[in-house]
């Protein structure tokens, strides 16, 4: 079981105390209120369960997930100290459930760029390469260029859109935006325009900017340690990551898809509904069964009409009295 909520758990809860506040006169009546707020809330949480027999959808669609796994990715200054990464991850995680029946690929990079997984319909195993995404160690990052990915990532949606060019194809390309190469310039990623039908470039991090926790090398058991440079005065201090949205919003341009700064784990949520808007035309449902998550909320929004119709005879006849 997990849950989805669709306003956040906190605003509802707000909601639903000032709903208890406004206390109906007689007893029946606030039980009514109380069971009605209740079922509200349950509805609000999204309660999906674990079924063997979910409706299947297929979606005509590629999705291609570009990962920066660069050091910088390691910055704590996500949504209140949380690792950059770790969004990203979550995020990956989100954009699979609600684009259920796609298929998905992987590109990450740090000093270089490489393709971890071809298209593939089978979610958890993309999931389960990007949870294996850990950002460079200390001793094998070289400077950041964001113009790793672009030659693989054309390629990819090229030979994608060879196969069936009328497949959408959709990219989402998530990264910091910094460039840390000596005299590193971003090159153009207009040629890849043409194989994509949607997507998003998602930028993590702040102007601010956070410290980034490493390890020396891969298989490095120990401690991680914030990475040291050194300041103006010469001593030793923690290096910050920034955001830089210019480049980010560059990409964006050229791939002619929308730029979103991802502050906190809601802003996804619109950048998907947006993008599944536009894909409708590309669904294909099929009713055969297949392991999944059922919805849960007509369990609640039964009873839930029913208190609102007996509500609703209850203070006509009321008026009329």
């Amino acid at each position: 079981m997990k849950i989805d909520p669709i306003l956040p758990i906190w605003l509802m809860t707000i909601l639903c105390i000032g709903m208890l506040l406004m206390k109906r006169k007689g007893l029946w009546n606030y039980i009514r209120q109380i069971l009605i707020v209740l079922l509200l809330f349950a509805m609000n949480l999204r309660i999906l369960v674990f079924a063997y027999d979910v409706p299947k959808t297929e979606l005509n669609v590629d999705v291609l997930f570009v990962i920066d796994d660069t050091m910088s990715m390691l910055a704590e200054d996500f949504d209140d100290g949380g690792l950059r990464l770790d969004a990203v991850k979550d995020d990956c995680e989100y954009i699979m459930d609600m684009m259920a029946g796609a298929r998905f690929s992987v590109i990450s990079f740090g000093n270089q760029a490489q393709k971890l997984m071809p298209f593939t319909s089978d979610a958890s195993i993309v999931m389960t390469t990007i949870e294996t995404l850990e950002g460079q160690t200390k001793y094998y990052a070289n400077s950041t260029s964001l113009n790793l990915p672009f030659t693989v990532m054309r390629d990819t949606l090229e030979r994608s859109y060879e196969e069936d060019r009328f497949r959408a194809r959709v990219v989402f390309f998530m990264s910091d935006g910094e460039i840390t190469e000596k005299n590193g310039k971003l090159g153009s990623y207009k040629e890849a325009e043409k194989f994509v039908s949607a997507g998003a470039v998602l930028g993590y991090g702040t102007t601010e900017g956070g410290r980034m926790q490493v390890r020396n090398f891969d298989g490095d058991t120990g401690a991680r340690f914030y990475m040291q440079t050194r300041g103006k005065d010469g001593f030793l201090e923690d290096a910050i990551s920034k955001i830089d949205e210019k480049n980010l919003n560059s990409i964006a341009d050229d791939l002619d898809i929308t730029y979103y700064h991802v502050v906190d784990d809601t802003v996804i949520r619109d950048v998907v509904d947006d993008i599944n808007a536009d894909l409708e035309d590309y669904s294909e449902s099929e009713m055969s069964g297949t392991e999944g998550y059922s919805e849960t909320y007509y369990y609640f929004a039964i009873p839930l009409v029913i208190l609102l119709v007996y509500d609703l005879i209850y203070y006509k006849r009321r008026l009329k009295a």
